[in-house]
């Protein structure tokens, strides 16, 4: 096997001249460093029983940052040389001007290795990622004869980091990813519906590619087809709703997590900006963003500044008792950063975004919340939505959902969309369950055009009086 360590200095760049080059880049300035990054990736698709799509990308590059107050000035480039850092610096030094800042303490070293540092293109052939696909979607139609098309997709890849400090510190990562779609589509006099599920997380592709893990997501994307075969049109109006556990936490992260990062607040663009402290969501409500889980899809060692990621409360039992920040915002803000400064890649600037974002549990059992509702909607699965994060407004899509009548169960209603606002939604939390879950490591989350790989999860919640928009009655 051929040693890919992603080694910069010893490969193409002289450390003693890159921290020579980083300290003429921020000397005067508040922060700074050079980030260096390798990384690969395996994508393949199948649909209809034919490969579709087959790719391998690979990129490699630095990025240099000078920060100087609220400025921050930034080079990049794919070429990793000392012709090219040298080049960086002018740029970087645009942002520092005059100076006169004082340089801000190293991010704390960690020795917290929270996924393997395998990297999952290796973990299978592509011979035997083809053959997975293909046995997924022969076991698809095989399952049901109302089965007219499958799609499934397997992907991997490795991100190598380096980061390297004004102070001439050293931070060195290894990101696994890795992630498994399945989606199933169904037709029974005439009307088609579809159905999808997907897993992932910082792990190689064995457990992904094992039989009973990709049977079970197949049963399970043809289940949500065939339950939508029977959806009659959402009804529209005001009214109470019960949100199922794990992935419906997309609402939660979309609505309520951007809202409660550091730059939005700091800059008074958030419905939550000069709130600490205060109560913004009802009692029992305690919400958390914690990149220090496991093998989970938004984990990491440290974050794309090189400091170690937290479990950071953000909510608790209702109150705002933290922001999520990078470096460059916490500083300005007076607090610590927590481990929430991410980037896309080399060519990106960090800001303060997501990891794993989660409400924990409460102690209502699921079905006493259902039981509540006297004319309502119980969203089990969720699609797009749109939201604006300076209001907290947004709109969700549910890709299953029922109506639920004096608190029984009934008929799967099709084209249902929640609408509502984040802040308003955290006050009307009537009920929240003992079944906490975390989504199955499928999440991506955008910001400013950047995309990084999240997480979510939440209990059972029943909100009161969202807007349902549908075209039933």
């Amino acid at each position: 096997m051929t040693d890919t360590t992603f080694r910069p200095f010893d490969e193409s760049l002289d450390r003693d001249v890159a921290l020579a080059q980083l300290r003429a880049a921020v000397a005067g300035a508040d922060d700074g460093e050079l980030f260096m990054e390798r990384r690969h990736s395996e994508a393949m698709a199948i649909d209809d029983g034919t490969l579709k799509t087959a790719s391998y990308d690979a990129s490699e590059g630095f990025g240099l940052r000078a920060v100087n107050g609220e400025t921050t000035g930034y080079s990049h480039s794919t070429e990793i040389s000392e012709a090219a850092v040298k080049r960086a610096v002018s740029t970087a030094r645009l942002a520092v001007g005059a100076g006169g800042g004082t340089l801000a303490d190293a991010p704390a070293h960690t020795n917290q290795r929270l996924y393997t540092d395998i990297d999952p293109l290796e973990s299978a052939t592509f011979p035997a990622k083809v053959e997975l696909l293909r046995a997924i979607d022969a076991y698809a139609r095989g399952l049901d004869p109302r089965v007219v098309q499958v799609s499934a997709s397997v992907s991997a890849g490795l991100q190598q980091v380096v980061i390297l400090r004004p102070e001439g510190g050293e931070y060195t990562d290894f990101r696994p990813l890795s992630r498994l779609n399945i989606s199933v589509t169904v037709e029974r006099d005439g009307r088609r519906e579809t159905g999808g599920t997907g897993a992932g997380g910082r792990f190689g592709l064995e457990g992904l590619m094992d039989p009973k893990h990709w049977q079970t997501a197949a049963r399970e994307a043809l289940r949500i087809a065939t339950v939508n075969l029977d959806a009659v049109p959402a009804p529209a109006g005001v009214m109470d709703v019960v949100l199922g556990p794990g992935w419906p936490g997309i609402l939660l992260h979309e609505a309520i997590g951007h809202g409660l990062e550091g730059d939005f607040n700091r800059k008074g663009s958030s419905a939550f900006a000069g709130l600490m402290g205060q109560r913004i969501a009802a009692p029992g409500v305690t919400v958390l963003d914690d990149g220090t889980m496991p093998d989970r899809r938004g984990s990491l060692n440290f974050d794309d500044e090189g400091t170690p990621s937290a479990r950071n409360v953000l909510i608790e039992d209702g109150i705002l008792v933290g922001y999520m920040q990078d470096r460059q915002n916490a500083r300005l803000m007076g607090v610590k950063p927590t481990g929430n400064g991410r980037r896309e890649s080399f060519a990106h600037t960090p800001m303060p975004r997501m990891t794993n974002t989660y409400m924990l549990a409460g102690n209502a059992a699921p079905e006493s919340l259902v039981a509540e509702l006297k004319d309502g909607i119980y969203a089990v699965g969720f699609g797009g939505g749109q939201v604006d994060i300076t209001s907290g407004k947004f709109v969700f899509s549910c890709t299953e959902a029922y109506r639920v009548r004096n608190g029984v169960v009934g008929e799967p209603v099709k084209g249902a969309t929640l609408i509502g606002d984040g802040a308003t939604a955290l006050q009307h939390i009537r009920g929240i369950g003992n079944d906490l879950q975390l989504d199955p490591g499928i999440g991506n989350c955008g910001k400013a055009g950047q995309w990084v790989p999240v997480g979510v999860g939440q209990p059972s919640l029943l909100i009161g009086g969202l807007t349902v928009g549908g075209a039933g009655k």
